[in-house]
């Protein structure tokens, strides 16, 4: 018998060909970014990365702060797309060095507004956005009166029904929205609010893999492996 045959089924009797570990991950993205498939772009950027490894991702949605909780107590592994600076507050987690994209943070209304000032610009208006997104809580100015939801659809029925007057979204899940609930009269607002790097954060257990992962995210950028998922999801 040929000896890298039985090299072959040795590798299996043992387990180990073909083996990959599961990573569990939340995700805080929609569609094109991540779908319920999970085969957006995020999720088919970040599987591939951890397969290089020798790793399977696994995601488990749960609500943004909920996901960020379980993430910091080791429950699940980790977060698919954060903005830099969360281990700061949740101390046991660590970011990848290399990002995954950069969001727009975008205001969505029928009204117009004047951006001018950045964030202030806000100031005493009518808002919505999703509990859990730190940027927003962060930067949203406390005169605003603000509410929060639990995800996208919640976040556009209330400016659907002039419930609230602007909220502050993800510019390529707003377009998904916008496109699959076909609502009329709602732009972006220019400029973007903020612009983004995303990041994946693991928990302290992991940090290991830390290194390997971002070194893979990067050499997709230069593989030419990452712009063929753009290419099939965003362009």
């Amino acid at each position: 018998m040929n000896k890298f045959v039985v090299l072959f089924m040795l590798l299996l009797v043992n387990g180990t060909a073909f083996s990959y570990e599961d990573l569990v991950f939340n995700v805080t993205g929609q569609p094109p970014l991540n779908t319920v498939k999970n085969d957006g772009f995020m999720d088919e950027v970040v599987r591939e990365a951890l397969k290089r490894i020798g790793y399977n991702l696994v995601i488990n949605k749960q609500p943004a702060e909920r996901g960020l909780y379980s993430a910091n107590k080791g429950l699940i592994d980790g977060e698919m797309s954060r903005v830099k600076g969360i281990d700061k507050v949740y101390s046991n987690l660590l970011r990848v060095p290399e990002k995954v994209m950069s969001w727009d943070f975008v205001v969505f209304s029928k009204k117009n507004i004047d951006l001018s000032h950045g964030w202030k610009s806000l100031n005493n208006k009518n808002v919505a956005y999703i509990n859990g997104w730190k940027i927003l809580e962060k930067n949203i100015p406390t005169s605003a009166y603000a509410t929060k939801t639990r995800n996208s659809t919640q976040l556009f029925i209330l400016l659907k029904k002039d419930r609230t007057d602007y909220i502050i979204y993800e510019r390529w899940g707003g377009h998904y929205v916008i496109n699959k609930m076909k609502l009329e009269n709602i732009k972006i607002r220019r400029p973007a609010l903020a612009s983004k790097d995303m990041y994946i954060y693991l928990h302290k257990k992991h940090a290991d893999i830390i290194p390997k992962l971002s070194y893979e995210l990067s050499k997709m950028k230069k593989d030419g492996s990452y712009k063929r998922i753009f290419n099939q999801h965003l362009n």
